[in-house]
């Protein structure tokens, strides 16, 4: 089982990095510039051969001008990468790194923070085998410093997580009798790594955790497992003084994301729910056919039919034809019946012909789940967002293997049936502007369970929805004993590929 890590605290402490929920990014595999392109010459010449591969006898600087050569032919913003000399890099990879837009957003962050590499081998164990290796426990780094904090977000159902009652909020004081909060020694952190990322199935480390309420910390054994994703949690319909309110916390849009999504929405429809607010604060996105299922699902046929739910645009070389694959560049459209991931293909979408949307976002709001408040957005679909500003990617990519080294480069950007999709700084609650939403800026509270009315980002929702307006009164009664992480956003320690469009499997 290969491993790959992703530093996410000072220090270098790891994020546990599953081992594959996706099967490809876009349709399945890499691609370059099509067969008659220039990169194609000099595509698969390698330094180093690999055995039993389509590999040929070439030299690192083949494989610096096949990215160069590949790089102006499919980068999104290929006019702005910068001429610089391939023989100051020592390796590809290296090279890889320079060949993207300096450019910045409106707030100074780069326009492109979407550019990295995997080694091949890791991509196709991450993108195959359909697992995630951990605890079952999406862990949140409140503050990644000294003193620093960790707290579990959430969990899965049936996963090691969830039987040693790790609940959300509670917060990692000590790995392996190594203390997380303080210890900065290299060995300290080389023993905090290796239990928060276990590197195989089957490897049992201690954790001192101190949960929501309690004064005293407890230690729970947690064994890794290869954990299968529970992508839709927490269904329910609220009643309140307006009428029922369905809820639900949507975390991946995983290929078995579907089935999960049509009996949520079937469930909600026949409670008779009236506004809907959908939980996307962790989902960083996935297959943009579900975003597209879902936002029909949300809207229904009088709000989309015939309407675009996400256009794709590559760069100016390729007007009407994606570049890859040689198909025309056709709209995608709002899906109406199922596609087959995991529900039964073609049969019908149920749906809640909602004219709004309440949608509770954070920072790693990214992606695909973007797509869903920008397709709505695009047939007039009211969307309120309660939470923070989202991670800001409007574009996606293929990967493409070459000499053992998968490439993931900017080539394309959704727009919505309106032509938007200008929001690089993400969408923002409360704020004017193309990619500003009616709604309120509200921290995460991880004192209450998701889905609790209490909660701090649900509460301002359905106060939202019932008076039209923000209230600081719910959050800032967060900020008690009741947990010692106040309310926050914190960073999701997660490896880049779980942030994406996907166009197919």
């Amino acid at each position: 089982m290969t491993r790959v890590a992703k530093k996410w605290f000072a220090r270098a402490l790891r994020a546990t990095v599953p081992v594959a929920v996706l099967t490809a990014l876009a349709c399945g595999g890499g691609g370059g510039g099509g067969s008659g392109s220039p990169s194609n010459a000099y595509a698969a010449r390698c330094a180093v051969p690999r055995s039993g591969s389509s590999d040929r006898p070439g030299t690192v600087n083949d494989e610096k001008t096949w990215l160069r050569l590949w790089t102006d032919e499919l980068y999104l913003w290929y006019r702005e990468v910068p001429a610089v000399d391939p023989a100051q890099y020592a390796t590809p990879v290296d090279y890889f790194h320079v060949l993207k837009t300096p450019a910045t957003t409106a707030s100074g962050k780069l326009k492109d923070q979407f550019h990295f590499t995997y080694p091949t081998e890791a991509w196709e164990a991450l993108s195959q085998s359909g697992l995630e290796l951990g605890y079952g426990v999406q862990w949140v780094a409140v503050r990644d410093t000294p003193p620093r904090q960790l707290v579990a977000a959430y969990t899965q159902p049936s996963s090691p997580a969830a039987a040693a009652v790790v609940a959300r909020g509670a917060q990692v004081l000590q790995v392996d009798g190594v203390d997380l909060v303080n210890d900065d020694t290299v060995s300290g952190i080389d023993t905090l790594n290796a239990g928060l990322s276990p590197s195989a199935a089957g490897e049992t480390h201690t954790f001192l955790i101190q949960d929501v309420g309690s004064s005293t910390p407890r230690t729970v054994t947690l064994t890794s497992a290869n954990i299968v994703s529970a992508p839709v949690q927490g269904v329910e319909s609220l009643p309140t003084a307006t009428g029922k309110v369905g809820y639900m916390l949507f975390n991946d849009h995983l290929a078995t994301a579907e089935v999960a999504l049509v009996e949520a929405i079937e469930a909600l429809r026949l409670e008779g729910v009236t506004d809907l607010v959908l939980d996307l604060r962790y989902n960083g996105g996935g297959y943009l056919a579900i975003a597209s299922e879902l936002a029909y699902m949300i809207a229904g046929p009088a709000a989309t039919a015939g309407e675009t739910f996400e256009k794709i645009v590559f760069n100016d070389k390729h007007p009407t034809t994606d570049p890859v694959t040689g198909d025309p560049l056709a709209p995608m459209p709002f899906i109406d019946t199922a596609l087959g991931y995991s529900a039964q293909a073609g049969q019908a979408l149920p749906h809640l012909d909602l004219a709004r949307l309440l949608v509770i976002t954070g920072s790693g709001t990214c992606s695909a789940s973007e797509s869903v408040i920008n397709g709505l957005r695009g047939v007039d679909v009211e969307v309120i967002q309660i939470g923070a500003v989202t991670c800001g990617k409007p574009y996606g990519f293929y990967p493409q293997d070459n000499c053992g080294t998968t490439y993931f480069s900017i080539q394309f950007q959704g727009l919505n049936a309106k032509e938007f999709g200008d929001y690089p700084d993400g969408f923002a609650p409360g704020e004017t502007g193309p990619a500003g939403l009616a709604g309120c800026l509200v921290a995460d509270d991880f004192a209450h369970a998701l889905g609790d009315p209490a909660e701090a980002r649900l509460d301002a929702a359905l106060t939202y929805l019932s008076t039209g307006a923000c209230t600081t009164a719910g959050a800032a009664a967060r900020s008690d004993a009741a947990s010692p992480i106040p309310p926050v956003e914190g960073q999701l320690p997660r490896p880049p590929w779980r942030e994406n469009r996907i166009l197919g499997r």
